[in-house]
């Protein structure tokens, strides 16, 4: 399946197009591949791009005090994007960095405003993307304060268990809020049930 073919499949979940719709809409669409180690944004720079991870993997971090701190992890047939940066226009205070070699597809901010204000169902798509953002992030907001380090490692496996096991002891743990060495025993456990 074709990047495009997975970015349709996954439009269409929330809401169908037209194949005129369609048409108009995938007509702007870039398709890009990147290197494990590529940054799809940096600190400091304004979002201009809704990215549908076709395949690979990233992570969304920012760094204080010297320190990084992982916020978020995206898999094959996710979106991405440093969403605050994007809807406000300020400069991002996240980098998304790509943990494996991706093929994603780019929606450019402009041409989806210009999409929004052309196609009555394209505005829908966007408010349904956004709704799905907000509930995934309060998702993870209350998971991270209700379950265990171990459950919200066993729920990220879920995601994309060969990816999960490639990501670094350093990041896990950033992510999941705990010391490297307890992160390694959870694996540890994992791994023998």
């Amino acid at each position: 399946m074709t990047e495009l073919q997975s970015f349709r499949q996954a439009i269409y979940k929330f809401y169908p197009l037209t194949t005129a719709e369609w048409e108009d809409f995938s007509s702007k669409l870039i398709t890009k591949k990147y290197q494990k180690g590529d940054f799809l944004t940096r600190e400091g720079q304004v979002e201009n791009f809704i990215y549908f991870l076709h395949t690979g993997a990233t992570r969304n971090y920012f760094i204080r005090d010297g320190k990084e701190f992982t916020v978020d992890f995206q898999f094959e047939g996710e979106m991405v994007t440093a969403y605050y940066s994007l809807i406000t226009r300020e400069p991002s205070a996240i980098f998304i960095e790509l943990l494996a070699d991706a093929s994603i597809v780019a929606i450019p901010f402009r041409f989806l405003q210009e999409f929004y204000n052309k196609h009555h169902h394209g505005e829908r798509i966007g408010r349904l993307i956004a709704e799905y953002q907000y509930a995934k992030r309060l998702k993870k907001e209350m998971e991270l304060l209700s379950l265990t380090a171990e459950e919200r490692y066993v729920q990220l496996l879920e995601r994309n268990p060969a990816l999960v096991q490639q990501i670094s002891v350093k990041h896990l743990s950033s992510f999941l809020g705990i010391q490297p060495e307890s992160l390694s025993r959870i694996r540890k456990q994992h791994a023998r049930n």
